[in-house]
């Protein structure tokens, strides 16, 4: 048996790929080589192919369905041929589709010498159409459609209906469908019509949405680059009268100040003292009154106060005396002694 398998990945849940594929009786108004899907009951059904022009049929019946994962079927009668188509989520609203399909080429040895000269690339090129044009179907149908008549893919200019190459049992079942009446299909094109309108002006007020933006933050940066410039100018300005002004306090010529600008400093201008300009107005040891040798000690932390009579306390010794330029006074005799 020959084996082919092609995939495509749907833009919706998996919930929804599952039920708008299990509608078979609808395949050739969106697909292009499926010429007839008719039931004969909830399970089994009646398929026409056109392969290189030449229709392959076989009855159907249908085995290994698990809900929103996968279906299959096997032949009963005609081309003798097994399949299933696999759903896999992807995410919250993308789907991959798997179809495995076997089958055993028809006429024997020159079936399957058909199939090695070519037959089996073009079937696999066919299959991965009619896949990519389930796909598209599926992503016009409105979001959580499970019924492909509401979606707008049907009926395209490559469909087999459109090209009017269904069969004629195909034709009579349409006929027999309350959804595919002229009434229900005017309906059907008119509500299309609407929301193909809707679909232009919502776009159109997207469009323009993002053009307003789009003005908005060219305005706003054309703004900004203004406020740039006009602060680099002000800048530039700024450093250029400050550059100015220092070249001119540079070129200006000052007159001396007679008391602190003339050579020899701040003082050469005025009187000259024996102590200097500023020594005669403070003295020159503040501790002048204590003995040099006792002023270069440290003092003592805890001063001591003696018991001194009146005459000790009026001693002065004769270098603080000649500090005064007083001269010493003789210190007092002690009094007489009693024999």
């Amino acid at each position: 048996m020959a084996e082919h398998y092609a995939s495509v990945i749907v833009s919706a849940p998996a919930s929804q790929v599952y039920a708008l594929f299990t509608h078979f009786n609808d395949f050739p108004k969106f697909m292009r080589f499926v010429k007839e899907v008719t039931y004969h009951d909830d399970r089994r059904s009646h398929w026409v192919v056109q392969v290189l022009g030449r229709n392959y049929e076989w009855n159907a019946v249908n085995e290994d369905w698990i809900p929103d994962q996968q279906v299959g079927w096997r032949s009963i009668a005609g081309l003798k041929n097994t399949g299933k188509v696999k759903f896999r989520a992807l995410g919250s609203n993308r789907t991959m589709v798997d179809v495995y399909i076997s089958y055993s080429p028809p006429s024997g040895v020159l079936g399957m010498l058909g199939e090695n000269l070519g037959v089996n690339s073009y079937f696999e090129t066919m299959l991965q159409q009619e896949l990519n044009n389930f796909a598209r179907m599926v992503e016009e149908a409105p979001s959580g459609a499970l019924d492909p008549m509401s979606s707008h893919y049907l009926f395209h200019d490559n469909s087999a209906v459109r090209t009017q190459t269904v069969t004629k049992r195909q034709q009579e079942a349409m006929e027999h469908d309350p959804m595919m009446s002229v009434e229900a299909l005017a309906e059907r094109e008119t509500k299309i019509q609407s929301e193909r309108e809707q679909k232009r002006k919502a776009e159109q007020e997207r469009e323009s949405e993002f053009q307003r933006k789009s003005e908005v933050e060219r305005k706003a940066t054309e703004e900004l680059h203004l406020q740039l410039a006009q602060e680099a100018e002000r800048r530039r300005q700024e450093e250029e009268q400050i550059r100015q002004a220092l070249l001119a306090r540079s070129q200006q010529r000052t007159v001396p100040d007679p008391a602190y600008n003339t050579l020899g400093g701040r003082g050469a201008a005025m009187d000259r003292t024996s102590l200097g300009e500023r020594d005669a107005l403070r003295p020159r040891y503040p501790d002048y009154h204590q003995d040099p040798m006792t002023s270069r000690q440290p003092r003592a932390k805890k001063t001591v106060k003696l018991d001194l009579d009146e005459q000790d306390e009026k001693f002065e010794s004769p270098w603080f005396l000649s500090i005064r330029g007083s001269a010493p006074t003789t210190p007092p005799e002690p009094p007489p002694t009693s024999p």
